[in-house]
């Protein structure tokens, strides 16, 4: 389904006919299908809400720069839409960043967080790290910046044994127009919410892979000592896109959290 929010035609899907709600949010450089087997496992007892962010898969993707607040504020235009109050909302990277600043402009939206292999501010030295991978996409086009990716994304191992994901993520890549992989690479480099997050009051788990050199653990740790009562689990044997590459851990993790609060 396709909605029209902030002049944006947002692309959304909704999985399951009873329970709490759950929306789910991608990272950078993919769309709905990260989620594909926790989305249908959730699914079973919930209402799933997910989305392509701005920019990303069948959403549309306007010319940039774009904001962390304005990719927030689409979201929520879609909640709106389907007359959801309130929410679960689990986000991975880019998606987590939405959460924190959506759980901080809507207070009482969320009923919960995952806040998986991501960050609440980056260093002044990051700049030119996100500089450097926009000037890719910009001379070269998406396929310029897939291999770096990849190697951020996954640990080599995982790599070399799942040949099949890596064509997934490397479709969702390449797929991703653009405009809108630099008007996100704008939003999520501006990223500066280290200092507010203490104010989120909805009970949060944060998840990071334990070999995640781009969203580290020890940037989780933090996020979770700000953020009152968080919950920190990290995922053995993962990179930066642990739901994909440790399932079934990142899975039971996220489903042992949403029972405790039942």
């Amino acid at each position: 389904m396709k909605v029209d929010v902030n002049g944006v035609g947002m692309y959304y899907e909704v999985l399951g006919q009873q329970g709490d709600w759950v929306t789910m949010s991608h990272s950078l450089c993919c769309n709905v299908h990260m989620w594909d087997g926790l989305a249908h496992e959730l699914a079973q007892n919930h209402r799933v809400l997910r989305f392509d962010t701005r920019g990303h898969g069948q959403s549309d993707a306007p010319p940039g720069p774009y904001t962390l607040a304005q990719l927030g504020a689409d979201a929520y235009g879609v909640m709106q839409h389907l007359g959801i109050a309130r929410s679960h909302w689990i986000g991975l990277s880019m998606g987590g960043m939405i959460g924190q600043t959506m759980a901080l402009a809507y207070p009482g939206l969320f009923a919960s967080m995952v806040l998986a292999d991501t960050s609440a501010g980056y260093p002044a030295a990051a700049q030119s790290t996100w500089a450097d991978r926009m000037r890719l996409a910009r001379e070269g086009g998406m396929q310029a910046v897939v291999q770096g990716t990849l190697a951020r994304w996954f640990t080599e191992p995982f790599r070399q044994a799942r040949p099949d994901v890596m064509a997934q993520v490397t479709d969702m890549i390449t797929g991703t127009p653009v405009p809108g992989y630099l008007g996100c690479c704008e939003a999520i480099a501006a990223l500066d919410l280290l200092d507010q997050i203490a104010a989120i009051e909805c009970p949060t788990l944060v998840v990071v892979g334990d070999q995640d050199a781009a969203t580290t653990p020890d940037m989780a740790r933090d996020i979770a000592q700000r953020i009152a009562g968080a919950q920190l689990h990290v995922v053995p044997n993962a990179s930066h896109i642990a739901n994909m590459e440790q399932p079934e851990n990142f899975n039971q993790a996220v489903h042992r959290f949403l029972a405790s609060l039942a």
